[in-house]
């Protein structure tokens, strides 16, 4: 695909992506709402560095880059768009881009969280995509980005909603190609689902516990929260009526014992995709002082397993630990093992 493409959210994975896709001689404009960054990226271009096997690779790419404000300005429009903000973003940030999107466009949430069909009631089923996206980066200063995945080590899946984008998926992965490996699947929401229950197991588990992620799977007794929490996320899923698909480069075989696949996963996603000192997203907002997307991650699987009749005490526990974390009321710190377990009553 050689159109116009958008990248709405030049955070961290958005400024990495962008960064490759403009590399690799696609047309791409990025779209951010941080005046800083915009500033430094429209200065100084974007600086990746990734620490590979290699070493530390650095590579600094000029890029395209309007502020929000500026949207409004654009007129030529998008033929792929690629939402690379929070989950609790989704549907502002669709709403503002929709507009500049083609009538034969497409665009895709390429984010955490269950958001892809949020975004085709905006788009529409025929000019929407799923995604999933394993890249891990992160950002400390305007223009410059931590990447701790590598392109080799990325990973995304890629599928249709509906009947009505069936046989567009390829271009559209095509494009993520230049990031990382690429899958197309045939159910994208069961494997976004799938997505969720490893986020429900990593993300707000260990940044809870205010530590890099590889740090905080050693605690004694974390390992098991996090599969609790995983598990619970699973069964929601099966209940829902959600396949379990294999993610990350696994194989049917891998996922076919339920009672295992939580396990497998976590074992794979810290094998390939986890690097000593890397952070969760949501560690990362919290040490900001912004909102995480834990209301968007265990609090989804809280209120579908509702629906289903699914117990899920420890995912009730961590929503409530994030809720007083973003009050002010507690710091991410290790201790704070005990008290999710406590208030998930184990």
């Amino acid at each position: 695909m050689s159109e116009r493409i958008a990248v709405v959210g030049a955070g961290a994975n958005g400024a990495a992506v962008g960064a490759d896709l403009t590399r690799a001689g696609l047309d791409v404009t990025l779209i951010e709402q941080w005046p800083p960054h915009v500033d430094a990226m429209r200065a100084n271009g974007v600086r990746v560095e990734t620490q590979t096997a290699d070493g530390l690779e650095v590579e600094t790419t000029p890029v395209r880059v309007h502020h929000l404000c500026e949207v409004a300005e654009l007129r030529e429009r998008f033929d792929a768009v690629l939402l690379l903000v929070k989950a609790y973003d989704t549907r502002w940030a669709t709403e503002l881009i929709v507009p500049l999107l083609a009538d034969d466009g497409l665009i895709a949430g390429v984010q955490n969280g269950m958001t892809a069909l949020e975004v085709a009631s905006i788009a529409g089923d025929s000019r929407t995509l799923g995604t999933v996206i394993e890249v891990s980066s992160t950002m400390h200063e305007p223009g410059i980005v931590h990447r701790h995945t590598a392109r080799e080590s990325s990973w995304f899946a890629v599928g249709s909603l509906s009947p009505a984008t069936r046989g567009r998926e390829q271009p559209f992965a095509d494009i993520l190609r230049h990031v990382g490996t690429v899958s197309v699947v045939d159910d994208i929401l069961a494997a976004k689902w799938m997505k969720l229950v490893s986020n429900a197991s990593v993300l707000v588990p260990t940044a809870a516990l205010g530590l890099p992620m590889a740090d905080a799977l050693v605690v004694p007794g974390m390992r098991e929260l996090m599969t609790r929490s995983g598990q619970e996320a699973l069964d929601t899923g099966i209940a829902l009526g959600h396949p379990v698909l294999p993610i990350f480069g696994l194989k049917p075989e891998d996922v076919a014992t339920p009672a295992t696949v939580v396990s497998t996963m976590l074992d794979t996603l810290y094998a390939g995709f986890v690097r000593p000192g890397a952070t969760t997203t949501v560690l990362q907002d919290w040490t900001k002082g912004r909102r995480s997307e834990a209301g968007d991650l265990n609090g989804t699987v809280v209120a579908e397993a509702a629906k289903v009749g699914v117990a899920t005490p420890v995912n009730a526990a961590l929503v409530e630990v994030a809720r007083r974390i973003e009050s002010g009321a507690l710091e991410p710190r290790p201790d704070n093992l005990g008290l999710i377990l406590d208030l998930a009553g184990a």
